[in-house]
This record gives C-alpha cells, sequence and structure tokens, in this order.
C-alpha cells in the first residue's frame, strides 16, 4: 500500500485549523512541555520494532540488528518484530504494544524502527501518552515513522529523531551521524556534503536557496504526505513560529502541489519560521507538457511566505541522510544551506 492512499481522507481536512480540534470537538489542550530523552551510550540495549509495514525478506532484520549492533548497541527485538498481517508488520494492537512495551522497558534507553511504508498512524490512539512521557526515550526512524514523531511531540512533548531506519543503509555517512548525535551528544550543524567529483563545479547535494535569511525555532515535519495525512487530528503539532522540514518519495508533482494546497488551506504554512525541503525522490513530471516541476510547486508555495526556506538538504527516501531532532531547537541559514541545534537533545 503506498502512502497516498492515505490521503484520501484528508480532502475534508484541508480547511481545518493549524490546532486540530479534539474529539469532543472542542480545541485541543496545549501541547505538553517539551521533554527530552536520555543519552545513548556504547552497550546501550535499544529496542527494534516495526510500527508499520511487514519487512519483505526477514534478512533484512537480521542485518537491522546486526548494524545496532557494530555500532556498539545490544538489541532487544519486539515479540512482533516479525509479524505480519496483510501489509503491516502485526496487528494495530500488536504493534502498538510492542511501542508501548519498549517505552516501559527500564533496560530499553533507546528505540530503532526497522522500517517505514504505512500503517503508524493507525497506532497513534492506542499510544500510552502518559507512560512513554514518564519513560522518554529517543526513537529514530523516518519516512511513514512521521506519524509516530508527530504524535509523541503533540501528546507527549518527546524530542524524537528523524533519521535512519533500522534495515536501511547504515553507510559511513550515517554511521558517523548516529555516533556524533546519540553517543557524542554532538551540537549538529547540518551542511550537505561536498561532492565536486571530476565537475568544474559541483553538481550533487547542491542547496537551493528559495527565500534568503536566518531563523530559529522548534523543528518539525517529515515525510509530506505522512504529516499532511495527519490533518484535522489531535497528532499535529503546533506549527506557530517553527521550522519545518519536509522531504517525499514517489509523488507525482501533482500529488505534491495538492498537499501543499491543503498545508496552506488550513493555515500551517502561514505559521512556521522557516522550511527546509530534503528531496523528492522519483518526483519527476514524466514524459509531456502539463506539469509544474517540483522546484515550481516549491516557490509557489514557499517563496510567497516571506521567511527562509532552501531545498536541496540530505533530508529523506536517500543513501545518505541527516539524523534530525524533531522538537529540537534550531537556526536555519537559508542562504548557506544549513540548519544547526541550538540546545542539546538529551537530558543532562
Amino acid at each position: 500500500m503506498h502512502r497516498r492512499q492515505f490521503l484520501g481522507s484528508t480532502a475534508l481536512a484541508a480547511a481545518a485549523l493549524a490546532l486540530p480540534l479534539a474529539r469532543d470537538g472542542q480545541a485541543q489542550a496545549a501541547t505538553p512541555s517539551r521533554i527530552l530523552p536520555p543519552p545513548l551510550q556504547p552497550g546501550d540495549t535499544i529496542g527494534l520494532v516495526s510500527p508499520s509495514a511487514a519487512t519483505d525478506d526477514p534478512f533484512d532484520l537480521q542485518l537491522a540488528r546486526e548494524a545496532m549492533e557494530a555500532l556498539g548497541l545490544e538489541v532487544k527485538a519486539a515479540p512482533h518484530l516479525d509479524a505480519r498481517r496483510g501489509h503491516l508488520a502485526g496487528t494495530d494492537a500488536e504493534r502498538a504494544g510492542d511501542l508501548n512495551a519498549m517505552f516501559a522497558d527500564r533496560r530499553v534507553k533507546a528505540i530503532v524502527c526497522a522500517r517505514g511504508g504505512s500503517g503508524a498512524a493507525r497506532l497513534l490512539p492506542l499510544l500510552d501518552y502518559p507512560l512513554i512521557r514518564r519513560n522518554p526515550k529517543a526513537l529514530l526512524g523516518y519516512s511513514d515513522i512521521t506519524a509516530l514523531h508527530n504524535a509523541l511531540l503533540s501528546q507527549a512533548g518527546l524530542v524524537s529523531f528523524h533519521g535512519p531506519i533500522g534495515s536501511g543503509s547504515w553507510n559511513t555517512f550515517n554511521a558517523d551521524q548516529f555516533r556524533r548525535v546519540f553517543f557524542g551528544r554532538e551540537l549538529m550543524q547540518y551542511r550537505n556534503l561536498s561532492e565536486p567529483g571530476d565537475e568544474l563545479v559541483p553538481r550533487r547535494n547542491r542547496t537551493v536557496t528559495i527565500t534568503g535569511g536566518t531563523a530559529r525555532g522548534e523543528l518539525v515535519g517529515g515525510n509530506l504526505s505522512v504529516l499532511v495525512a495527519l490533518a484535522g487530528s489531535r497528532y499535529l503539532p503546533d506549527f506557530r513560529g517553527k521550522i519545518l522540514f519536509l522531504e517525499d518519495v514517489g509523488e507525482a508533482p501533482y500529488r505534491v502541489d495538492r498537499m501543499f494546497s491543503t498545508l496552506r488551506l488550513m493555515g500551517a504554512l502561514e505559521q512556521v519560521a522557516g522550511v527546509v525541503f530534503g528531496e523528492c525522490t522519483e518526483c519527476d513530471p514524466g514524459d509531456g507538457y502539463g506539469s509544474l516541476t517540483v522546484s515550481q510547486i516549491l516557490d509557489d508555495y514557499l517563496a510567497p511566505l516571506g521567511v527562509p526556506a532552501y531545498r536541496g538538504a540530505m533530508i529523506g527516501h536517500i543513501r545518505q541522510q541527516f539524523i534530525l531532532p524533531v522538537g529540537g531547537k534550531v537556526e536555519l541559514d537559508a542562504d548557506a544551506g544549513t540548519l544547526r541545534m541550538l540546545e542539546p537533545v538529551f537530558q543532562a
């Protein structure tokens, strides 16, 4: 199942307020105060979970375990890590139960999602947010895990991490990012790698300024289609004064345009302090005429905001990707094409 199948219900939510309504029709409660996860050390135990789609090849789960062990961590596999119900990694109750149990387990110091896909949004009403707030832990993943990042932030105030999944590529860049963020607790500056190759001027990993300037705020966002599918729910974060980061994969430009239109109609875009767009992998217009490009769409929606914005950051469905703190305080420099952590993202 492709993520775009979750978007069918969002048309009615397009005019929803940026502060969504609770089920009783009343305005949702204020976002909980922000809490930081405890730091991670080599030798600690991490929980490996599958909150979204099932893994096609069980060997991928072995690779995920081996990658975590190669980083110097012990691994505790969730009971339903290799389960399957249709395209999902088990029933909703099983997957949510695994997540709740990992947060409750005092031996587990952080949680890594084995893969994305689709289905994480089904778990949001089943998560025990008071328990999570009492037992904060770093959670790592991207793509469909965007639903969890935004729910943890909006419902528990917990900072989590948008970055490689357990079964993804743990190349030198990603492993270095992990060690610097989690073990070194470095105040990261995220700047694209410069890879000129044999070109006179670099062509790869280039950032493009949409509107220049700098802005500061808490980082929110993730996968565009998953984020927009939360429209009208209590799990969408407060966008006021935030730095919004986005990415996507396999979406035709007209669908990217529709999703940005939803963000604008619901009032979210007008509230942000700055925007960084990563990669929209395999989002080309295709052959023939009659399609906007993603760059044109970004210019249409972001330039009129008048806030600092740039595109091309190493965020998304790409081999080398930044590990970003969702809910962490950052500074965006749209002219330099960088993000910079302003404060620690772990407990002292």
